[in-house]
């Protein structure tokens, strides 16, 4: 218990800025950092406590590497610095890659709680996922808690609707209407989704210049 609340402590307080050093590659490590913490209040999650808690105190001692080697502490090796951020990089990719599949696998089982907890993760991007993850809803509304992002989208359709209500009443069925919001949903997210997948595109190719423009500096030195 105590140690859980010293890393809380210590890892809000040290990931509130990062290093300048290899930034493109760091600032992925330390932005996810927290997130990556919070995933041992998800039951399925616990088993990783102690691989979390590992992880947490190595991304600790990278950053403070940076900010050395930021200062100019030349006892710190920057070869070695790109190194750790490389292994640690790994570690963050496979959490990132684990949460995804853990929430395909709650959507086959039909895991409502799991799928619930998943989709408000901080380290899921239910943004990207939101259509999938209102189909679910709807075959599955009787049993899944709303709360979080789920409400957010429903709140978000609402005002959609009421923006966009036609003048007279209509009736449906519980399923034509479940379908309209489905339709509804996907007519309005279709170019958010579009500009989020070209943003997403444009980081990584431009992420990937930026790390072999800093290697090709460091192997100038």
């Amino acid at each position: 218990m105590k140690k859980s609340i010293f890393l809380l402590l210590f890892t809000t307080f040290l990931f509130a800025q990062n290093p300048n050093i290899y930034s493109v590659l760091g600032n992925v490590i330390y932005d996810n950092v927290l997130k990556i913490q919070k995933l041992k209040t998800i039951k399925k999650y616990l088993r990783y406590e102690d691989k979390i808690d590992e992880y947490i105190l190595d991304v600790q001692d990278a950053k403070e590497m940076g900010f050395a080697i930021d200062a100019g502490d030349t006892t710190k090796s920057k070869t070695q610095y790109l190194k750790k951020i490389r292994s640690l990089s790994k570690t963050n990719d496979y959490f990132q890659r684990n949460i995804f599949k853990t929430y395909k696998a709650s959507i086959k089982d039909e895991n409502s709680e799991l799928f619930s907890q998943i989709i408000n993760s901080d380290l899921f991007d239910s943004d990207r996922n939101k259509d999938k993850i209102m189909q679910y809803y709807f075959a599955h509304c009787d049993d899944i808690n709303t709360s979080g992002v789920i409400q957010k989208y429903l709140d978000e359709d609402e005002e959609f609707r009421k923006q966009q209500a036609k003048s007279r009443t209509m009736i449906f069925t519980k399923k034509e209407i479940q379908e309209a919001k489905i339709r509804r949903i996907r007519l309005r997210d279709k170019e958010k989704q579009e500009e989020i997948q070209k943003k997403l595109q444009e980081e990584l190719i431009q992420k990937k210049k930026d790390i072999r423009k800093e290697q090709v500096q460091e192997l100038a030195k």
